[in-house]
């Protein structure tokens, strides 16, 4: 989720804590940025929490998958 991305740079965290909050690996979160895999549905409103941002925030500009 690219928009993951630009919300994180925005508040000015970095991939690094972001990992260290959720306890995944940086590469976990270089991997929900690039769009290679997603974060579980059970830790978005946890992440737009950290992000300071709400779930449609987190959505808005991504492509809808049908």
């Amino acid at each position: 989720m690219k928009k993951i991305r630009e919300l994180r740079k925005a508040k000015g965290v970095r991939q690094v804590d972001m990992a260290a909050h959720f306890h995944v690996v940086q590469s976990t979160i270089v991997s929900w940025e690039s769009e290679k895999t997603f974060p579980p549905c059970r830790l978005m409103p946890a992440i737009a929490e950290y992000l300071g941002c709400t779930l449609d925030d987190l959505y808005k500009g991504e492509k809808e998958v049908v």
